[in-house]
């Protein structure tokens, strides 16, 4: 095992250029009102208007009392109570996405308009229009009444922080599941939420006036202008640059990462760690002396050309379409069995148009290592999904060498794994995993007699092993 920590960076931060300004706490909404009073003023009409736009999973109780608090004289218009459907109509909608299953879905091609009403949304619209009050609509969808003088703020925050609130008990946009099993609210905002929203987001970068970083609590956000954002990504593109890794403990992980990477020492394990997920991950940008944490999804949103170059973009779109990431089994434990579905399983089921091929580099091994790749020759296949059936029952083990080949697995090693490929990392590797984006779509086949850190048993899915 490594003895000497590195010196990893596990904060990297990009330095926007020029002279930008921030601002945290009331101060931040004292700079939006100021802003949108000379807005009105320049506009010659009587009120002031101000949208915030929310990303679905900001506190957004947290956001309307930090408003209240600092600018009492506005009049506060909870959009989403105003005007959103009621949440058994968004779930009869979205249902076709959600599936019964407990992991997969169906990405949404739902646009936002979708949730609301428009009758109630047009009523406030002309309201707005003639309201003599100061104004500030909040919630998700506040930027569908835009208004050419209205000073417009997106409140935005990176999926892994709204993955860690799930975690924490917050609920999905406008449900009452946050008891709920937590692989079913990350399929909630995976295959509808996330992809509403960026679809909505990428509408409002060339009209916002602010970005508010609400990644930490809304009163300890830090604010900056559209200028400074627009540097920031720009900067971004213009050099290499690094996200913000995140690691997660797993029922198979190891201790490798813990003295590398130096992390917390006391933790049971690290089993991933991700460090170029640009749509989980966050980026962090030097404003001045404050540090503002965004999505790093927001650079590929913005500059998906210079970021991926042409022919990648005409490929994939505004999506950054290759990950890299740690997993790490040393003094662990097997990953699970498993296998990525093929391209044309992947679109034909859930909608996503390239599938999951990948790598394994060993960064270090112990002297038993070995990776499970690939079927024997000659194998019985019903022979073999009885026996992973019976697994997943509980009724035996699985002989897993019995099918599938073992390779001894050495530092340095490089392994190809082409989706429908069945594979795992064995006990005592340290693997850089170089893989296609789409990471939910992993077919778990055996489990090795284990059940996840929640003590619940990890989801198996044979049927969809079997098509691939």
């Amino acid at each position: 095992m490594p003895t000497q920590r590195t010196n990893y960076d596990k904060a990297p931060v990009i330095t926007v250029p020029g002279t930008h300004h921030s601002w945290t706490g009331a101060s931040a909404w004292q700079e939006i009102a100021r802003h949108a009073e000379a807005q009105s003023s320049l506009s010659h009409r009587n009120s002031t208007l101000i949208l915030v736009d929310t990303y679905p999973g900001v506190d957004f109780p947290a956001l309307k009392a930090s408003i209240g608090r600092s600018l009492p004289s506005y009049e506060i218009v909870d959009l989403e109570e105003l005007a959103a459907l009621p949440i058994e109509q968004i779930d009869a909608l979205i249902a076709g996405n959600l599936t019964d299953d407990r992991v997969f879905g169906v990405l949404s091609h739902h646009n936002l308009t979708q949730f609301y009403d428009p009758q109630r949304l047009k009523r406030e619209s002309d309201r707005l229009n003639t309201n003599q009050q100061a104004t500030i609509v909040v919630g998700w969808g506040a930027g569908l009444l835009a208004r050419e003088d209205a000073t417009l703020v997106l409140a935005d925050m990176a999926r892994w922080e709204i993955q860690q609130r799930y975690r924490r008990g917050a609920p999905n946009w406008r449900s009452d599941n946050g008891a709920e099993d937590n692989l079913r609210k990350v399929k909630r905002g995976y295959f509808v939420e996330w992809r509403v929203a960026d679809r909505h987001k990428r509408s409002l970068f060339p009209s916002i006036d602010y970005v508010l970083d609400t990644n930490s609590s809304p009163s300890d956000g830090t604010l900056i202008t559209a200028e400074a954002f627009r540097a920031g990504m720009a900067a971004a593109v213009a050099a290499p640059f690094r996200v913000v890794p995140f690691f997660d403990p797993g029922v198979w992980g190891g201790q490798w990462m813990k003295d590398v990477v130096g992390l917390d020492p006391a933790a049971v394990n690290y089993a991933w760690g991700f460090d170029c997920v640009p749509e989980e991950n966050s980026i962090l940008l030097q404003v001045g002396t404050a540090v503002v944490e965004l999505p790093a999804i927001d650079v590929v949103f913005t500059h998906p050309r210079e970021l991926l170059g042409e022919l990648t973009f005409a490929r994939f779109g505004a999506e950054f379409p290759i990950r890299f990431d740690f997993l790490d089994t040393m003094d662990g434990d097997n990953l699970s069995l498993q296998v990525h579905p093929v391209t044309d399983y992947i679109r034909d089921n859930f909608g996503m148009q390239y599938t999951q091929d990948e790598s394994y580099y060993l960064l270090d091994a112990e002297e038993d290592a070995v990776v499970y790749l690939g079927l024997k020759t000659g194998i019985d296949p019903e022979e073999m999904l009885s026996a992973l059936q019976r697994g997943a029952e509980g009724s035996e083990s699985v002989p897993v060498e019995q099918f599938v080949n073992t390779f001894p697995a050495r530092k340095h090693d490089h392994f190809s794994i082409p989706a429908g490929t069945v594979h795992a990392s064995g006990a005592g590797s340290m693997v850089l995993e170089i893989s296609a984006t789409p990471y939910l779509f992993t077919f778990k086949m055996w489990d090795w007699d284990r059940v996840g850190l929640d003590g619940v048993p990890r989801p198996i899915h044979l049927e969809h092993a079997a098509a691939n």
